[in-house]
């Protein structure tokens, strides 16, 4: 027996556990560039249309956003229109799986029964570490595959492919190492996330600003291959260094430690809990407060970068006579511009900010799965009170995160503009109404949780992708109106600069308090586990 013995069989395993969840994966992320570039052959026919469009993208606001053009061709387009979402698809697609297969199987317990069969140490790791790859593998081939079935170069479509598939295996190994660190599946999932906001926020000011930052991000050297316009192999081995050296610390790790224990050390609390501890509201604040404080920190962050960034929009319109032109054809201006950036700017913010909301929501989950629950419930606490301080936890820490990323955006773009008290309570706004949406998210997991425990993990997380999607290429793929307006962004008022009507939001909360209380009902008339 070795340590990578039994490696096979967990391989093995693992696919056939995420028989669904992981080519749902790779089908929407293989497939979803070749659609993006088949719709840009009819909506940019020509060079003449190409160019336009590439003047505007060049502005400073933009390449924030979704990263510099490098190429004014439909190839060039396509990588960046649809580059950054593949990028964070893959990252996500390789750290939940990674995650799943290794923390979480220790979290429950199940490790340390098969472990206690003819299985090295090192086999989980290494099994999930396969079948992400895998997962990946086949996305960069269906990626490849696909844009040269559009007709764009063989040789920019691979590049494309391998830096698809190479941003998912560095974070693959980036939750192989958080996985060691914590000896909770939720903890890593939120240290290898962080990591994947930092890359994001790294390659936005690195690509606005000093440059070198955009080499700290493993986003940045996928984009640095250049699909598309004269192609730059070596940044691909940069990332396989990250892969190797991540992989290696990963192992390292797994030496270095007890079975289901995690390598940060465990603060051991008082012998008696403090007064202010003795609902269930204030014990579900407890254990939301360290993830809800570290999401403020990234949403400060950001909505700061990207509210800042949206000053350089008036200055390209007065320095590029090309924008000007389009702009006044189009109907608008510097006043036009700037709001519909920041109106997809924090379109973004609000489905950002949804991922946390699942997160806290399924929190629910987390605990009934760990045991937790019972002991409780055997107390005076009723399951309706328990499930609902929970709730309220997320719904109001998704509130606070969209109204600190609304005014750090106002506050860097006031800045910038010499107008912090005009543009703060406008960010604010445009941040808060995505604040229905992203409830209704909150009413998914709680009413799976209530109705279909089993399934709430995955449909939810599954929900939220197919908002991220319709969002990002619906509307652009020509896609059915009532498919795009099953996402319940697709409802929210275009802030700043847009009309606001009540109904929608009205009825996104409705539908929000029908699911909370459909799983809430479910919840109590139900089995535990």
């Amino acid at each position: 027996m070795t340590s990578f013995t039994g490696t096979g069989a967990l391989a093995r395993l693992a696919l056939r556990l995420d028989r669904v969840r992981l080519p749902a994966w790779v089908l929407v992320i293989g497939l979803t560039p070749a659609a993006t570039a088949a719709q840009y052959k009819k909506l940019y026919p020509d060079e003449h249309t190409i160019q336009q469009v590439a003047g505007v993208i060049t502005n400073p606001s933009l390449v924030a956003l979704n990263g510099p053009l490098f190429a004014p061709t439909l190839g060039g387009l396509t990588a960046w229109k649809i580059g950054m979402t593949e990028f964070v698809l893959a990252a996500l697609m390789s750290l939940l799986t990674v995650v799943r297969h290794t923390r979480a199987e220790e979290e429950t317990g199940r490790l340390e029964l098969v472990r206690a069969g003819v299985v090295g140490r090192y086999a989980p790791l290494t099994a999930a570490l396969l079948v992400t790859g895998l997962a990946n593998l086949a996305c960069a081939v269906l990626v490849a595959l696909g844009l040269v079935g559009t007709g764009l170069p063989v040789t920019g479509s691979v590049a494309f492919g391998v830096a698809v598939g190479l941003v998912g295996l560095v974070f693959a190994a980036v939750a192989a190492a958080a996985a060691q660190l914590t000896d909770s599946a939720r903890s890593a999932v939120a240290i290898a996330s962080a990591v994947l906001g930092a890359a994001y926020l790294l390659r936005a000011v690195g690509d606005t600003g000093p440059t070198w930052l955009t080499w700290l991000s493993p986003i940045g050297w996928a984009m640095r291959v250049r699909a598309f316009a004269g192609e730059r192999w070596w940044p691909l081995g940069v990332a396989v260094a990250g892969v190797a050296v991540l992989t290696v610390v990963a192992y390292t790790l797994v030496g270095r430690r007890d079975l289901g224990a995690g390598l940060l050390p465990q603060r051991h609390g008082p012998a008696q809990a403090s007064p202010g501890l003795r609902s269930p509201l204030a014990l579900a604040w407890r254990l939301h407060r360290g993830l809800l404080i570290g999401w403020l920190i990234g949403m400060a962050l950001s909505g700061a970068v990207l509210g800042g960034a949206a000053g350089a929009i008036g200055d390209a319109i007065g320095a590029n006579p090309q924008i000007t032109d389009l702009m006044a054809r189009l109907g608008g201006g510097r006043k036009a511009l700037v709001d519909a950036y920041l109106a997809a700017v924090f379109g973004i913010v609000g489905l950002v900010a949804a991922v946390y909301t699942v997160q806290a929501t399924l929190r629910l989950r987390a605990e009934e799965a760990g045991g937790r629950v019972e002991p409780l419930l055997a107390t005076p606490v009723g399951r309706i009170r328990w499930a609902a301080s929970h709730l309220v936890v997320a719904l109001l820490g998704t509130t606070v995160l969209l109204a600190v990323a609304g005014s750090a955006g106002g506050l860097g773009y006031g800045l910038q503009i010499h107008d912090v008290g005009g543009q703060t309570p406008r960010l604010l706004a445009a941040a808060l109404v995505q604040l229905p949406a992203a409830w209704v998210l909150a009413g998914l997991g709680a009413a799976l949780f209530g109705l279909a425990p089993r399934l709430a993990a995955g449909l939810t997380w599954a929900g939220l992708g197919a908002c991220l999607l319709l969002f990002e290429v619906g509307a652009m793929l020509g896609l059915s109106r009532w498919l795009v307006d099953a996402s319940p962004f697709a409802h929210v008022p275009k802030l700043p600069g847009a009309a606001v009507t009540a109904t929608p939001l009205l009825a996104l909360t409705a539908i929000t308090v029908a699911l909370i209380v459909a799983g809430l009902a479910g919840f109590r008339s139900r089995d535990l586990g």
